[in-house]
C-alpha cells in the first residue's frame, strides 16, 4: 500500500482517471488519491459522486442540491476537459487535517486555464478522509457570492467579394419582428393567429419561441425577419408597388399589440437569384451540424454555408468567435480574468467573378431552363457561372416560408436545380474537338472531299432504318466547310474514320471519365453509359455530340481554351489572383498546327456569312466559336423529343483587352429557332460586355 501510494507522490503530471487503491474503497483512499478521484468526476459529470466525498462541515454549508448545480453550472458552462492536476506538495498537521498543494490545469471554450490551489482533507473517523469544501476549490479566487462568467465575441463573418471587389455575399440589415409578451393582450390566440397569417408562419413557431426558458414580460422574442422597408422610396412620387406592399404589412404588423420591429444585421446577397446557385446561403446550424462539426467553434447560434462559395469557402469565412471568461464580484465588476481568447474575423473570399457579367447572364436567361460559363480562356480565371431559373438566397436568410419551399420544389422548370453543374448532351459544339482528335490520328484529312449525299445518310444496309441528318448542303464536302455549316454526316464519318478505340483515347486525354480540376465539384463527364462505345452508330453519333456523349458544361469551355492556347488546355480556377498566371491543365492534348487550324475554321463559323454563328459577328472584336443543337429523345423513333441549344465563343487574340470565352445552353429550343435562340442572347451580352469594358 505504501509503496503504490509513492509512485502516486512521485508521479508529475498525472491525468485523472477513475483511481483504485488495491481493494479499498474510495472511503478508505489517502488524501492524494481521493482527490484525485474527486476531480475524475467532473469530466464524467458526477457531481454527486464529488458530494458524498466532502466532510460533514461542508456539507452542512452546502446543500447536494446546491452544490451539484453550482459544479454543474461553471464546469459546464466553461465547457471543462481534459482536466490534469499535478501534487506539488502535502503537510498533515496535528489535528487530523491534511493539506494538498497542487497545479490544476484544464481546457476551456476559451483556452487553456492554469493555477496553483490548495485542497483541505480532514479524518472524519479513525480511518476515513472527507474533503474540506467550499468555492474556492473550483478557482482560488471564487466565493459564493461570485460569479462564473463566459462572455462570446462573435467573429464577423468573411465577404465573398467579385473581382472588382463588389459585395456578392455580406453584412446588411433587415426587420426583426418581435413580440414583448408583457405588451400583449390577456387573450393572446386572435393576436397570435393573425400574427402568424401576416407573417406566412405557423403559430405553433410563435409559441414555442414565446415559451423559451429565457422569456419575461419586457422580453423582446424574435418571431421573424423580413426585408427592410425602403424609406427613401416611399418618399419618392413614385414608389414601386413592391414597396407600397411593404409598408402595408409593416402598418398591419405593428397593429398588433406587443408587436415590435427594429434593425437587426444579417446575411445579404446583393445579387440574389443572378448568382444563388454559385454563392449559395447559410443558415443557422442545427443539432446535426453541431455534432457532425465538434471542437470547431459552432454554437446555437453560428450560421454555416449550406451551399455554393459559402459552404466551400466556410472554413475561411467563418472565422473564430472570441472568448473571456471571468469571475465577477457580487457587485458584478470583474476580480479576475481567467483566460481570454480574443476573436478572429473570417477572411474575405475575392472571386474571379465579373459581378456585372453574371448579372446580364441571368436577366438575359432568366426566363429559360439555361446555364452560362465564361472563361478568360488566356488565364483561366471564371468570370460567370450562371444557372437558371433560379431562386432568392435572400429568403433562405430571412426564413423561407413552407409555402415558399414548396413552390420552389413544385415548380416544373425546377429553379434549385444547378445546371452548371451537371453535364448535357453537347450537340454540335462537340464537333471541333472531333475534329482535332480526327487531324491528329490522321483520320482526317482537311482537303478530302467526302460528297454530297443529300441531307440523310446511313454507312450501309446493317444500320436499317437509322440515318444520320443534316441541315445543310454545301461544297466542296471537306473539314472546315463542315464544321461551318456544321455537317452532322461529315463528322458522323469522321468518327467511323477514328475509330471506337482512338475516339476514347483522344475523349480520355481530353479528361472524360475524370474529376474536373476545379474548386467547385462538377459532374464528370462521359462518352459512354458502359465506359465504351459499343457500335457503329453510337461510334457514327458521337462525332457530332449525340449518342452517349455527355459533357460538363465548365468541362467543354476549358477545353474550348486548347484552341486558344496552341493545343494546351488551360485550367480554370475560381479565386482571385492578382496577377494571375495560367496554369495549364493538359498539356499539348493537340499540336499547335492542328489547334490553330480548327480555331481558323471556327473563325469563319462567325465570321463568314455562311457561319451558324455568324449572327455573333462584332466588327472591332475577333471571335471564333461553335453553336450547337442537341436532341434529347427517349427512343431513335421519338418525334416528341426536346432539344437542347448551345453557343461556345472566344476572343482569339490573348492580347485583346478583356478576353472572354462563354459557353451557354437552354433546354427546350425546339420550335424557338434552335441553337440561334442561344446566339441571340450570348451576342446581347457579348455587346455589353465589350462596351462596358471600353
Amino acid at each position: 500500500m505504501f509503496l503504490i501510494i509513492m509512485i502516486l507522490y512521485n508521479s508529475t503530471d498525472l491525468k485523472i482517471g477513475n483511481i483504485r487503491i488495491g481493494q479499498k474503497t474510495e472511503k478508505q483512499l489517502l488524501p492524494d488519491a481521493l482527490f484525485m478521484q474527486y476531480i475524475s468526476c467532473i469530466e464524467r459529470k458526477e457531481y454527486e459522486k464529488m458530494y458524498s466525498m466532502l466532510n460533514e462541515q461542508s456539507k452542512m454549508n452546502n446543500s447536494l442540491e446546491s452544490f451539484v448545480s453550482r459544479n454543474q453550472k461553471i464546469y459546464e458552462g466553461i465547457e471543462a476537459k481534459n482536466i490534469k492536476i499535478k501534487i506539488t506538495d502535502r503537510n498533515k498537521d496535528q489535528n487530523n487535517e491534511t493539506m494538498i498543494s497542487y497545479h490544476m490545469s484544464l481546457d476551456s471554450i476559451a483556452g487553456k486555464i492554469e493555477f496553483e490551489n490548495q485542497a483541505v482533507f480532514t479524518k472524519e473517523k479513525e480511518s476515513d478522509y472527507a474533503l474540506s469544501w467550499d468555492d474556492s476549490l473550483i478557482f482560488p479566487a471564487l466565493t459564493s457570492n461570485d460569479k462564473v462568467r463566459v462572455s462570446l465575441h462573435p467573429a464577423k463573418r468573411g465577404n465573398i467579394l467579385d473581382r472588382n471587389k463588389k459585395v456578392l455575399a455580406g453584412p446588411g440589415t433587415a426587420s426583426l419582428v418581435g413580440l414583448v409578451p408583457g405588451k400583449m393582450n390577456q387573450d393572446t390566440g386572435k393576436d397570435i393567429s393573425k400574427l402568424a397569417s401576416l407573417l406566412n408562419i405557423t403559430k405553433e413557431s410563435i409559441n414555442k419561441s414565446l415559451s423559451a426558458k429565457w422569456v419575461k414580460k419586457d422580453s423582446l422574442v424574435p418571431i421573424n425577419t423580413m426585408e427592410k422597408l425602403d424609406e427613401a422610396e416611399l418618399l419618392t412620387n413614385n414608389p414601386s408597388k413592391e414597396t407600397l406592399e411593404k409598408k402595408e404589412l409593416q402598418d398591419e404588423l405593428l397593429e398588433i399589440p406587443g408587436v415590435m420591429i427594429t434593425d437587426t444585421e444579417v446575411r445579404v446577397y446583393p445579387l440574389s437569384n443572378a448568382a444563388a446557385h454559385l454563392t449559395g446561403y447559410v443558415q443557422k446550424v442545427t443539432a446535426e451540424d453541431l455534432e457532425k462539426h465538434k471542437e470547431e467553434g459552432y454554437n446555437s447560434n453560428s450560421l454555416i454555408g449550406r451551399s455554393g462559395v459559402e459552404s466551400l469557402y466556410e472554413k475561411e469565412l467563418k472565422g473564430q468567435n472570441g472568448y473571456e471568461i471571468d469571475i465577477l464580484g457580487s457587485g458584478g465588476e470583474v476580480k479576475e480574468i481567467l483566460v481570454s481568447q480574443p476573436k478572429k474575423d473570417g477572411l474575405d473570399i475575392t472571386l474571379t467573378i465579373d459581378g456585372n457579367l453574371q448579372k446580364n447572364l441571368y436577366e438575359r436567361f432568366k426566363e429559360d431552363k439555361s446555364c452560362s460559363v465564361a472563361i478568360n480562356p488566356f488565364t483561366g480565371e471564371v468570370l460567370a457561372l450562371v444557372s437558371t431559373p433560379a431562386f432568392d438566397n435572400n429568403d433562405f436568410i430571412l426564413g423561407m416560408s413552407t409555402k415558399q419551399w414548396n413552390q420552389l420544389n413544385k415548380n416544373k422548370k425546377k429553379p434549385l436545380y444547378n445546371r452548371f453543374r451537371q453535364t448535357w448532351c453537347p450537340g454540335s459544339t462537340f464537333k471541333p474537338l472531333i475534329g482535332a482528335i480526327g487531324l491528329s490520328t490522321g483520320a482526317i484529312d482537311p482537303g478530302e472531299d467526302y460528297g454530297n449525299v443529300g441531307d440523310s445518310w446511313q454507312k450501309d444496309k446493317s444500320w436499317g432504318g437509322y440515318y444520320v441528318t443534316t441541315l445543310h448542303t454545301y461544297a466542296p464536302v471537306i473539314f472546315e466547310n463542315a464544321l461551318i455549316h456544321s455537317d452532322n454526316i461529315y463528322f458522323a464519318k469522321a468518327a467511323l474514320k477514328i475509330g471506337a478505340d482512338n475516339l476514347e483515347k483522344g475523349l480520355d486525354r481530353l479528361g472524360f471519365n475524370q474529376k474536373l480540376p476545379f474548386e467547385i465539384s462538377m459532374s464528370q463527364s462521359s462518352y459512354s453509359n458502359s465506359q465504351k462505345i459499343e457500335t457503329e452508330i453510337q461510334l457514327a453519333d458521337s462525332g457530332y455530340g449525340q449518342g452517349q456523349i455527355l459533357i460538363n458544361p465548365l468541362h467543354l469551355a476549358a477545353l474550348y481554351t486548347v484552341f486558344a492556347n496552341e493545343g494546351n488546355v488551360i485550367k480554370p480556377y475560381l479565386r482571385y489572383k492578382e496577377n494571375p498566371e495560367p496554369e495549364i491543365w493538359l498539356k499539348q492534348v493537340f499540336s499547335t498546327e492542328v489547334a490553330n487550324r480548327v480555331k481558323n475554321a471556327m473563325d469563319k463559323v462567325i465570321n463568314s456569312t455562311n457561319g451558324t454563328g455568324y449572327a455573333a459577328h462584332q466588327n472591332d472584336v475577333k471571335l471564333a466559336g461553335k453553336t450547337g443543337t442537341a436532341e434529347i429523345k427517349t427512343s431513335k423513333e421519338d418525334t416528341n423529343g426536346t432539344e437542347l441549344g448551345w453557343f461556345g465563343i472566344f476572343t482569339e487574340d490573348a492580347g485583346a483587352g478583356n478576353p472572354i470565352l462563354l459557353m451557354s445552353m437552354v433546354e427546350d429550343v425546339k420550335n424557338r429557332g434552335g441553337s440561334s435562340f442561344v446566339v441571340k442572347k450570348d451576342t446581347a451580352v457579348l455587346e455589353e460586355y465589350f462596351s462596358d469594358k471600353e
